[in-house]
């Protein structure tokens, strides 16, 4: 006996679709109040820039041009974007997928070729983890891009986990008290850079991905070496925020308030120079223990 066709369309629920928009403003305004604030204060953005927005096709860099594209409409400062995204050659990427969507939005790009992946997997034995070459190599090829499109600025899609990620690593594995500044001068001082999302959670911003339908391109160069040090801290921090949610904000709002005299580094803080500074009418007097400690 035949069954009844069943309608290819699912009926819509009127309820549940309002409150997924509902949901979804509220977490767009979210992103784009955090990256405001970001930009702000920071100065991330002036009148005149041309920046250039690095495009990795993952959910970062695309939800960083889509809100930095809302921002550009209603900005009181005149600023122009440029997406670009570096082809490294990697074996069974997409190269359609970027352009494609890029054109589709309007805004000006750059697909630049590069066979980094050729070089890092000469370099790096196998199994080893190949994000620092990977990352050295592009930042080099980005930076001699960004002037020769003239760009005095460097977008890049770094958010708030990104960098106490950072942070936690440069301790454990560098014996550095070191994150991702919101923005950054390059050591040859010639470009700068910034972090819009600096202060904008993963969660959110993978929230807003998968609500835009952004194309994604997964970043198969290292496989999916799941013991990668960073993965390790990702870990670590997610089960703290379990055990005592909100740890991660006051960890975040620590790099943004640093105290150098509370710490060690001598080259933020003369320690050697205190006794200068220190102030008290006993200053010059020799003590006599004598008057302080009394001996049986």
């Amino acid at each position: 006996m035949n069954q009844p066709e069943q309608s290819a369309e699912t009926p819509v629920d009127p309820l549940a679709e309002r409150k997924q928009k509902t949901n979804f403003n509220k977490l767009q305004k979210r992103i784009r109040r955090n990256v405001g604030k970001a930009i702000e204060d920071y100065n991330m953005i002036e009148d005149g820039d041309k920046i250039m927005v690095c495009l990795s096709g993952g959910k970062d860099s695309y939800t960083m041009l889509d809100i930095l594209m809302s921002l550009q409409k209603s900005a009181p400062v005149k600023f122009e974007l440029v997406a670009v995204n570096m082809d490294q050659k990697q074996p069974g990427f997409p190269e359609e997928v970027l352009p494609a969507y890029l054109e589709s939005i309007g805004v000006p790009y750059h697909i630049v070729e590069k066979d980094t992946y050729s070089v890092v997997k000469d370099i790096i034995p196998e199994g080893k983890t190949t994000c620092s070459l990977c990352s050295r190599l592009r930042r080099g090829t980005l930076y001699g891009f960004a002037e020769k499109i003239g760009a005095n600025k460097i977008a890049l899609g770094h958010h708030r986990d990104d960098i106490i990620e950072t942070l936690f690593l440069n301790m454990f594995h560098g014996g550095k008290l070191k994150a991702m500044p919101p923005k950054l001068l390059s050591d040859d001082k010639r470009h700068v850079l910034i972090r819009p999302l600096a202060y904008c959670k993963e969660k959110d911003i993978e929230k807003f991905a998968t609500a835009k339908e952004f194309p994604i391109i997964p970043c198969n160069l290292c496989g999916s070496q799941e013991n990668l040090q960073r993965q390790n801290i990702k870990q670590m921090l997610a089960q703290w925020d379990k055990d005592q949610p909100g740890r991660s904000e006051n960890i975040f709002a620590a790099v943004c308030n640093v105290a150098p005299s509370q710490l060690g580094d001598t080259n933020l803080f003369d320690f050697k120079g205190l006794q200068e500074q220190q102030e008290g009418p006993h200053l010059g007097k020799n003590l006599n223990l004598l008057d302080v400690v009394q001996v049986d």
